[in-house]
């Protein structure tokens, strides 16, 4: 049976869409419309629009995806899920230290639109990609990249794939949701992420998803996925979501706020 590897992506598009989905929902007016006016000039002038193109980078602009591919992840599992910047971040190349750093550029009224505008699609994504509990995870399997999984899909030998993907986005692929009922269904949900954030919280934030990796269970036993993983993880992947909506909207409120 022939395993694929997927590209390490936070949450696939549909993911990412529906953290910024939240988050703009959730802006107040003021910031509302700091945000509008930097994305005018957009194909896309959301925060939806935006919210993969640091995904993108790698094809639109190579050296600056090469640059920023650290941003997206930090490695804590093998540490225990405490983060500690001079061992896990030394040169500021991990999520939490973009999270902080692009979050300053973005509050930073000084520095020339185009800057504040490429700090605000790298906050939306990055904010995303930190709740995504594989990004904070180990790195001796890569976020879970090497660990080879059989997805369902009819067949007798089902899909390859691997776990990194299927929390991407085979938690969420395999409920045949639209994305316009899913996303009502999470703004339902509660959160317990809080209502204030700023950027120094991102470290909690990463080692609250590495903690969701090291739980029994995150890693199968089979390397076939039966439904009960779906059951027992999605509700988990769904409530990162929600927390990563509201807590980007809250930096959005601390970042461009009076």
């Amino acid at each position: 049976m022939a395993l694929a590897a997927a590209p390490a992506q936070a949450w696939g598009p549909r993911g990412h869409r529906l953290v910024a989905e939240l988050a703009a929902g959730a802006l107040s007016p003021e910031v509302r419309a700091e945000v509008d006016a930097l994305l005018r000039n957009e194909p896309d002038p959301t925060l939806p629009g935006i919210a993969t193109w640091a995904d993108e980078l790698r094809a639109k602009d190579p050296d600056l995806g090469r640059a920023s591919a650290p941003w997206h992840y930090v490695n804590l599992a093998e540490s225990g899920c405490s983060y500690v910047a001079s061992r896990d971040c030394p040169d500021g190349d991990c999520v939490v230290e973009a999270i902080r750093s692009q979050a300053g550029i973005l509050a930073d009224r000084a520095r020339p639109a185009h800057q504040r505008l490429q700090a605000l699609k790298f906050v939306v994504h990055f904010v995303g990609d930190v709740h995504q509990p594989m990004h904070a995870g180990y790195a001796r399997d890569k976020g879970g990249n090497t660990v080879q999984l059989s997805i369902p899909d009819g067949s007798r030998d089902g899909r390859g794939s691997n776990l990194h993907a299927l929390w991407d986005s085979g938690l969420f692929d395999s409920r045949n949701e639209s994305h316009s009922r899913q996303l009502a269904r999470l703004r339902a949900l509660p959160s317990s992420a809080g209502e204030t954030a700023d950027p120094a919280d991102a470290a909690r934030w990463a080692e609250e998803s590495c903690r969701i990796v090291r739980r029994e269970g995150v890693y199968p036993t089979r390397a076939r996925i039966d439904p009960a993983y779906y059951t027992a993880w999605r509700p988990v992947a769904e409530q990162q979501l929600v927390h990563a909506g509201r807590r980007l909207a809250s930096l959005l409120e601390h970042a461009l706020g009076d």
